[in-house]
């Protein structure tokens, strides 16, 4: 086997070496990493150019050099309101609809994520009974197709499906729950929490698994009680991975899409419109498809985006200094 390796090595041996006297070691390695440095910049600088080429432009075609420079017109007609906090005295009135949807989407589905999988974690890492078992059942949802799970809940709380069907035989009687706003905002905001609260749980297990035992042993030796305990050693150290998980929590919660508009389409009304939704009407879905309107909000997102992350690395590297 060797025999006919070493030949062959040697032959490939020949054009890195020429590379090498050409470029020297130093630069040998930048002719390693280039086929990666090329496939990123074209799936991802190149995209972030042509999307800002887009915001700047005008018209719905699709062809840079059939669209006319039309500057910041796109931004001025998504930030353009008397009052932000009205989108009704906004110019894309849809665009503040789903802005605010979003927020609200985002603050309490990140806050229910959060404290349920902490919980969650902090149960799954005692010493219970079928704790694997239970383990597996909670992240099973993450392993799910996003338009699974929107469709499996859709089936259960449709007019006729299972959970109005056991109203009926208990008393209350069934309800139209995707149809009145405010429920199909909430059932949203459980659905996605439901969909991904295991992966969440996962990574606080993995932090409290990290935290030495022996911290816990001395604080039994104190006699701390359990909420002593969880508030003085446990938060603390734990912080780091909370972090992560909030960030991470709150950036998927913006990005949030395929579930919801596969539970219900956006509607009733523009209830559970957010903001990548939009972006998708906007630029494919509607008629006449607006391309500059849907990148110039997209650039909009990807810049909170960027503020997360910015803060992120702030405050871990504030945690690491001190």
């Amino acid at each position: 086997m060797l025999a006919i390796l070493n030949p062959l090595m040697r032959i490939i041996e020949i054009p890195f070496l020429a590379v090498q006297r050409l470029v020297g070691i130093k630069g040998l390695a930048w002719v390693f990493l280039a086929p990666n440095l090329i496939l990123f910049g074209l799936f991802a600088f190149l995209p972030v150019i042509l999307n800002v080429s887009y915001a700047t432009t005008g018209g719905d075609n699709v062809l840079l050099a059939d669209r006319p420079d039309v500057g910041l017109r796109n931004f001025n007609t998504l930030l353009e309101c008397e009052n932000h906090l009205d989108p009704n005295s906004c110019r894309e009135d849809k665009f503040w609809r789903a802005v605010w949807n979003t927020c609200w989407f985002v603050t309490l589905q990140v806050g229910f994520m959060v404290g349920f999988s902490l919980l969650t974690a902090v149960i799954l890492n005692r010493e219970i009974r079928a704790r694997g078992f239970f383990r597996s059942v909670f992240f099973f949802p993450v392993l799910l197709s996003p338009v699974v799970v929107a469709l499996i809940w859709k089936w259960i709380l449709q007019r006729e499906g299972i959970l109005n069907a056991f109203l009926d035989w208990a008393g209350p009687g069934g309800f139209n729950w995707l149809v009145d706003a405010n429920w199909a905002f909430a059932w949203s905001v459980f659905l996605s929490v439901w969909a991904n609260m295991g992966f969440y749980t996962l990574i606080l297990l993995a932090g409290l698994q990290a935290i030495p035992r022996d911290v816990y042993e001395a604080a039994i030796m104190d006699r701390a009680s359990a909420w002593r305990t969880f508030r003085r050693i446990t938060l603390p150290l734990l912080a780091p991975t909370l972090l992560v998980v909030l960030v991470l929590a709150l950036i998927r919660g913006v990005q949030i899409f395929d579930e919801v508009y596969a539970f219900t389409g956006g509607g009733p009304g523009t209830a559970t419109t957010f903001i990548i939704q939009y972006i998708y009407e906007e630029g494919f879905a509607g008629a006449p498809r607006l391309f500059g309107l849907a990148a110039a909000a997209s650039l909009l997102v990807a810049f909170v985006l960027v503020i997360l992350t910015l803060v992120q690395l702030w405050v871990n590297r504030k945690n690491a200094n001190g």
